[in-house]
């Protein structure tokens, strides 16, 4: 047990939106979290996909110091030199054109959606206002996302939820093509789900969305809010099926930490954004952008993704082993690169394995599908994802049946 300013979570003033545990951090180096009483733990979470670096990366942190003694703040009124840095990276990076930034995941995805719906009405095309979207897909909590995402719970005591969203069955293009239509703003879909449970799409599908938008003259937007900035072995996930998204959202793991986020379009998709369209007060602040084209920079050194691969593919087949030594305990190893997922198999509970875990110092975070998902930092050595494997493995051979209710 660790010291908090409260005796619990349950006595403090934070409104409780979230099942926290009780404990707390005081400081990271690189892929591990250290308590007041100097506990360290193992993090393959990552701040949810977050920590792209890790934490406490020496590049981040010279970068966030010399631009807090610079400036913080001025306000998208003026020209920010860091946004147009960095935008330019971005689109160099993708073979894209333009780039609004914002402060979150969520954030850039409500900005995908109203770029794709201008961009329809800018072209005359005003019954162009549906979204379709993927079972099991996972978009942002804010009013508009959670219509988006296909997860009731989430919604309960929200509505009535915003119109112009549908569901496809995940990975099923003739489900997609038969939603397809004149109506049909975009096609959003995360090319690896998170929150879903490490669910690859596959290039094939993606592939086939790509030609399905063509076809019906819709739009594709790529959710690389977890996805993407290197964590499935590539800078985004969309990547190794060929195709260009029009729209990438992204977030999380450009910041290495730092709040930012930020949606890419082309030219002929942003070009109907025009001023007081859309903005945000904090949005591409100088403190962000520093660390953001830090990150960007991190993630270009030649070599970099490639050892990623190579890393995030030993801890893939660590698991694929432990789960061929334990198939009552696991369904199914999937995902990619660094967002993988262990499909625990009926009868257990993914959750509970998570909880102990953590209790054995590995910090990992449950998914959908009754399972556990591992989203290291991308700096993480061999010997730590060794380390992560048997603590895995030990904690997956004690585990009790959960019990039924």
């Amino acid at each position: 047990m660790t010291s908090a300013t409260t005796a619990s979570s349950a006595d403090s003033a934070v409104m409780k939106t979230y099942g926290r545990a009780e404990l707390a951090f005081v400081r990271g180096e690189g892929s591990w979290l250290v308590t007041e009483d100097g506990t360290r733990y193992l993090d393959c979470a990552s701040g949810i996909a977050v920590n792209t670096l890790g934490h406490s990366h020496p590049a981040l942190v010279a970068a966030l110091k010399a631009q807090a003694d610079q400036l913080w703040h001025t306000s998208n009124l003026y020209r920010i030199p860091g946004q147009e840095r960095v935008a330019t990276k971005l689109a160099a990076l993708t073979g894209l054109d333009q780039v609004y930034f914002c402060n979150s995941g969520a954030e850039a995805n409500e900005a995908a959606v109203k770029i794709a719906r201008r961009a329809a009405f800018e072209k005359g095309e005003t019954e162009r206002t549906t979204i379709l979207c993927a079972t099991g897909s996972f978009h942002g909590r804010t009013l508009g996302m959670l219509a988006a995402t296909d997860k009731q719970s989430n919604r309960t005591g929200f509505g009535p939820m915003p119109e112009g969203f549908a569901h496809v069955t995940f990975g099923n293009l003739n489900a997609l093509r038969a939603a397809m239509g004149p109506h049909v703003a975009a096609i959003m879909i995360e090319p690896v789900q998170g929150e879903g449970g490490a669910r690859d799409t596959h290039e094939d599908y993606l592939r086939g969305v790509r030609a399905a938008a063509d076809e019906f003259g819709s739009l594709v937007i790529a959710d690389e809010v977890q996805s993407g900035i290197g964590r499935t072995g590539t800078l985004f996930a969309y990547e190794t099926s060929g195709i260009r998204p029009d729209i990438i959202a992204v977030a999380k793991g450009l910041g290495g930490g730092f709040p930012v986020g930020a949606v890419i379009a082309s030219e002929d998709v942003g070009n109907a954004m025009t001023p007081g369209s859309h903005g945000s007060t904090f949005a591409g602040n100088p403190l962000a952008m520093a660390v953001a084209e830090a990150v960007l920079d991190e993630l270009s050194k030649p070599g970099f993704l490639e050892d990623v691969r190579r890393r995030a593919a030993l801890l893939c087949d660590a698991l694929e082993r432990i789960a061929a030594r334990h198939p009552d305990r696991i369904h199914e190893v999937r995902g990619r690169g660094f967002l993988r997922g262990v499909r625990i198999a009926e009868g257990f509970d993914a959750g509970a394995i998570v909880a102990a875990m953590r209790d054995a110092r590995l910090l990992t975070a449950p998914a959908g599908e009754n399972t556990v998902r591992f989203l290291p930092p991308l700096i993480i050595s061999e010997d730590e994802i060794r380390h992560a494997a048997d603590v895995f493995e030990t904690t997956l051979a004690a585990a009790q049946p959960a019990m039924d209710t």
